[in-house]
């Protein structure tokens, strides 16, 4: 995903579990006073939670309901260490069809591997009912 739709990342945090709610919702928990849902990206693209890593972090995103009004999301993800700079056109796609999964990119290489592009927008827009299920009012 772009930095500029990143809030912060933070460690990944003790979470209160989710119940009757998407699988791939984590949990929830308390950034800054306010109640906040975390989505598994581990769950969403490998179909596995994700491991308690020292890497694992919560990256902190906003999304926008139907009344433009902001909400925090966390999203838990593995091996978070760095930040990259790369040009939008040094992602290749990968000519695998990403069919449920439209929130994947392009991919591109770095010295430890494999980078590949989280489109956010997508991604929030699969995810958003979540603050309705919850029933949050930020």
């Amino acid at each position: 995903m772009e930095s500029k739709d990143v809030v912060e990342v933070i460690p990944r945090v003790s979470l209160r579990p989710a119940v009757n709610l998407p699988s791939y919702v984590s949990g929830l928990f308390n950034y800054r006073g306010v109640v906040v849902p975390v989505i598994d990206l581990c769950f969403l693209i490998q179909n596995r939670p994700s491991g308690q890593n020292l890497s694992s972090r919560i990256i902190m995103v906003t999304s926008s309901d139907d009344n433009d009004k902001d909400h925090y999301i966390g999203l838990l993800s593995e091996g978070v260490t760095d930040t990259i700079s790369r040009p939008l056109n040094a992602f290749h796609d990968t000519g695998l069809n990403s069919g449920s999964k439209p929130y994947l990119g392009g991919m591109t290489l770095d010295e430890r591997g494999m980078v590949q592009i989280l489109h956010l927008k997508v991604l929030l827009e699969q995810v958003n009912p979540i603050h309705d299920l919850i029933g949050l009012d930020q």
